[in-house]
């Protein structure tokens, strides 16, 4: 985690399998310009945390345990514009698609072949944090 650096850009990560999770922390620590602030493994998790810690920016899942990522989408939106909502999913399916980003998700990544995007998408922010 990167708590030094005065433009790090604050990003929650919410992901249920333990596998994908490890290597976004591992990854998000590597990159710089980042400051983990919270990781959460469901869905009621990932909202309370949301409140909690309010992220510039939250990795989300879309299948989680006891809700979806859309549900988690949803309640960010309500109260928040600013944040920044990547949804890494391995349900790369169109109409998924189309309602994530209708919703209010700012990015929609497949875990299969733009995982490292998540990373790009988080160095960008980085360069452009006041």
């Amino acid at each position: 985690m990167n708590t030094t650096a005065a433009r790090a850009v604050r990003v929650m990560l919410a992901e249920d399998s333990e596998i994908i999770r490890d290597r976004l922390v591992e990854m998000l620590q590597e990159g710089g310009g980042v400051d983990l602030v919270g990781v959460a493994c469901d869905a009621p998790e990932a909202s309370a945390l949301f409140f909690a810690v309010r992220p510039d920016a939250v990795v989300l899942d879309i299948q989680m345990p006891g809700g979806s990522g859309i549900d988690v989408l949803e309640k960010i939106r309500y109260v928040d514009r600013s944040c920044v909502v990547i949804m890494l999913t391995s349900y790369n399916f169109p109409d998924l698609r189309r309602r994530c980003l209708e919703g209010g998700a700012d990015f929609f990544l497949d875990k299969a072949t733009e995982f490292e995007q998540v990373l790009d998408v988080l160095g960008e922010m980085a360069r452009r944090h006041p």
